[in-house]
């Protein structure tokens, strides 16, 4: 039985695995095997899951909290259904865990020999955003990514049995560089929830104030500084690049579609001339494939 269909008598699950259609990169394309198509939708189910309870945007109605054992007036709490859903992880590695999707992620923890921290590190993450709402530097940020970012990475390697550690050094610069691109399409609705991701350091280097990023579209100030950030991401992905030549068959293409995300979403930064106010660029679908045969060919 696949994942998908082990959550399908949940229409909240199939609400929360349908936004994978959203995402700067495939989750699990279909020229993957079919058993490592289920076990990255089980994974994406978990941190799709635990980022909407971060970011306040689960289904209406309480069914995640139903199934998590929290109750409805402490539904909007979302330290509390962090706190809650970390019990039910626990679960996942020993015990029986309540939620649908936790349900469909056991099988794959098992099968895949998947240990608790990259997952831990994920509800970390994410409770962090409720308490750390700016980033005084790189550095700051950087630590943040290793929690929310780069364990994807690692649990992918885990998933096909391809981690070393140069892959998994590789994996972590390609998962930051995507967290920094996310962060900077999403300036404007990071802002809307009381967030920035932009160090305070190199908004004070470009003279950006809070005040510009609400902008209805960014002055030059703030297209400098989201072009250095830009250039940050680059090289994070670049750095990583590697990490696609170290691998063969359909899991190279794989890789080279979430590096080639990155970089076609770093393009499109760019040729909106570095204003992401009015909204996230997107890359053309021609850019994304130009991309990925570019990171095919070694050339990125």
């Amino acid at each position: 039985m696949s994942a998908s269909s082990r959550v399908r008598p949940d229409s909240t699950t199939d609400a929360t695995l349908d936004k994978a259609a959203d995402e700067n990169f495939p989750v699990a394309p279909a020229f993957l095997p079919r058993a490592w198509r289920d076990d990255l939708m089980a994974v994406y189910g978990f941190a799709r899951l635990v980022d909407d309870i971060g970011d306040g945007d689960l289904a209406p109605g309480g069914a995640d909290a139903r199934h998590l054992g929290v109750s409805l007036e402490r539904a909007d709490d979302r330290l509390a259904m962090l706190d809650a859903f970390e019990a039910d992880l626990h679960r996942v590695f020993d015990g029986t865990p309540r939620h649908p999707l936790l349900r469909a992620l056991q099988p794959t923890v098992r099968r895949r020999s998947l240990t608790p921290e990259p997952f831990l590190g994920l509800v970390q993450a994410n409770r962090q955003d409720q308490l750390v709402t700016r980033y005084e530097t790189y550095d700051d940020l950087l630590a943040y990514c290793e929690l929310s970012a780069n364990p994807v990475g690692r649990l992918v390697l885990a998933i096909t049995g391809t981690s070393t550690p140069e892959r998994i050094r590789r994996s972590d610069a390609v998962c930051t560089g995507l967290q920094i691109v996310e962060h900077l399409q999403d300036v404007a609705e990071d802002l809307g929830r009381d967030r920035i991701y932009l160090p305070a350091e190199d908004m004070k280097q470009f003279h950006v104030q809070e005040a510009d990023l609400a902008a209805p579209t960014a002055g030059a100030s703030v297209r400098a500084l989201v072009a250095f950030e830009a250039d940050r991401a680059l090289r994070l992905l670049n750095e990583g690049t590697p990490l696609v030549g170290s691998v063969h068959g359909r899991l190279k293409l794989l890789l080279a579609g979430f590096v080639a995300g990155g970089k076609a979403a770093v393009h499109a930064i760019a040729a909106a001339k570095y204003d992401v106010l009015p909204g996230p660029p997107k890359p053309t679908k021609l850019r994304l494939l130009r991309e990925v045969g570019a990171t095919l060919r070694g050339e990125g």
